[in-house]
């Protein structure tokens, strides 16, 4: 194999298919980059076994071929080279290395066969629709923050995907919870989607559409099966597997009956927060809100350091009420909102409230309080 190309033209697929790669791993081959010269273009394929990333870029090839090396090595290399330089990329006769040279700078690099490379990406996908990139990264930048860390319930690890009829529309909708706090987002369901598979998508491959869709006027294909999701937009195709389990049925938890409302000015109440919560305990970041007749009290009483206050003027007339939440869940609710007031819908001091954005219907979010 023989091909030469821009170095700003392989840096940025090489930059996407390396963070596929783990770190340690115990088969060597997966430490690789998988590189396929065909034509006028170069295929770059990396796998952890559960998560495909393969990415095409063009590239002037002198001679067919394909061989794999270390994929962060080869990152490394190809990133600490100066801009503008041209990069040829040869395997060696002897079939047991590749060599890069871009200038003056040469590199060999040991490759091993590219007939032990695998590919997680067979089988047969039951459901195939488009819809905006931008739509898939709103989805995700509203519920990823909620995914649960916790392995034992491991499905929680992802967001979950599933189309719902409200109000006689079709709703694609994804939903991420970690049993403390619960997000809820929904866009129109494209065509085509009607009918699919409930399915849950891992932290890992969440991650990595995320950072894939910089081009918000882009289109995506998804395609799904059983056990696997397929995406494919610009030169790009990732492939996934999903989480082997059942999502809990996330709507028992939703409240129906909150009859306490509270609107806030969603920035002066992030601000006054994470004021407080400077000195609430690491461990706890435990913060009370009292509700009293259209003033907001936030207090924070750490034995350790002291004790904070501040508050706010409200839109509540209901009962009093004294609730604690977990300043940083909070923090993280009212940075995924974008409209000028918040929503609270609360119940007593010992239920889940409902906060969303204003009166927006696309998202709702979920939040348990704490004892204070």
């Amino acid at each position: 194999m023989r091909a030469t190309l821009e170095r700003a033209h392989l840096l940025k697929p090489l930059s996407h298919v390396q963070r596929i790669v783990e770190r340690r791993n115990t088969i060597p081959i997966l430490s690789n980059v998988l590189i396929e010269a065909d034509g006028a273009a170069l295929v770059l394929k990396a796998t952890d076994l559960d998560v495909e990333l393969v990415e095409t870029v063009e590239a002037a090839v002198d001679q067919p071929g394909a061989l794999t090396v270390p994929a962060h090595m080869l990152h490394d290399i190809v990133r600490k080279i100066p801009e503008g330089a041209r990069i040829a990329l040869e395997t060696n006769p002897d079939g047991s290395t590749m060599t890069l040279t871009a200038g003056r700078s040469r590199f060999a690099l040991q490759m091993l066969p590219q007939s032990d490379y695998p590919d997680i990406t067979g089988g047969e996908f039951s459901h195939r629709f488009r819809l905006p990139a931008a739509d898939v990264k709103w989805l995700i930048d509203r519920t990823q923050f909620a995914i649960s860390t916790e392995e034992t319930r491991y499905y929680l690890n992802g967001i979950y995907f599933h189309t719902v009829d409200t109000g006689g529309e079709t709703m694609f909708r994804a939903v991420a919870t970690d049993g403390h706090r619960l997000a809820q987002a929904q866009v129109a369901a494209p065509e085509g989607s009607a009918g699919m598979p409930g399915i849950i998508v891992p932290r890992k491959t969440v991650g990595e559409l995320q950072r894939l869709m910089d081009d918000p006027e882009a289109e995506l294909t998804v395609e799904l099966s059983d056990t696997k999701i397929r995406t494919s937009f610009a030169n790009v195709v990732l492939t996934s597997k999903l989480i082997d389990g059942t999502f809990p049925d996330y709507d028992r938890v939703i409240p129906k009956n909150n009859g306490k409302i509270m609107h806030v000015d969603r920035v002066d109440f992030a601000s006054a927060v994470d004021r407080v919560s400077t000195v609430s305990s690491e461990r706890g970041r435990a913060v009370k809100l009292s509700l009293n007749d259209g003033a907001l009290t936030l207090s924070v009483i750490n034995p350790d350091s002291g004790t904070a206050t501040d508050e706010l003027v409200v839109d509540f007339d209901a009962d009093p009420l004294d609730i604690g939440f977990n300043s940083k869940y909070l923090l993280d609710i009212t940075s995924q909102l974008s409209s000028e007031n918040a929503t609270f819908a609360l119940a007593d001091p010992g239920s889940p409230t409902l906060i969303h954005d204003g009166d927006a219907e696309k998202t709702l979010y979920v939040l348990m309080p704490m004892r204070v």
